[in-house]
């Protein structure tokens, strides 16, 4: 892919995402999709390895079904070929507390043939844990 088709197709997923429209994310994501959100799973189920298309997809619904998405701003993006990287400042709502966690998350995706074939997303997950909590956490 060129600069410009990465390019859109990035706006297309976080469009797409922010919508919650799964149809349209499923469409842009590779058969054999590497997915790997870093983070504590006891904390949040969503995140960890995912293979394949059927694996994140259920990621993202567990995400949705644990929390909605208030805000998202992207604030930088560098698109290098095939591969981009996005930093952004979000804020999601917790369902079961109603508290709002807000964070910022750096996204390094690698697309294939038009779709996201290898995403890694990272963000201060101590911080994420005290948030969700609601405390700081005593070492």
């Amino acid at each position: 892919m060129n600069e410009s088709a990465t390019r859109a197709t990035v706006e297309d997923v976080y469009d797409a995402y922010g919508r919650r429209d799964m149809e349209r994310v499923a469409a842009l994501l590779h058969d054999d999709i590497d997915w790997v959100i870093y983070g504590p799973i006891e904390v949040f189920p969503f995140v960890g390895m995912r293979r394949g298309r059927k694996a994140v997809l259920e990621a993202i619904v567990t995400l949705f079904e644990l929390f909605s998405l208030e805000s998202h701003q992207r604030e930088i993006m560098i698109v290098e070929g095939d591969r981009a990287a996005i930093m952004s400042d979000v804020g999601f709502k917790q369902r079961a507390t109603g508290r709002t966690l807000r964070f910022r998350v750096a996204n390094f995706m690698r697309f294939q043939d038009g779709r996201l074939i290898e995403f890694r997303e990272f963000a201060d997950s101590f911080d994420l844990v005290e948030q969700a909590i609601g405390h700081a956490v005593e070492l």
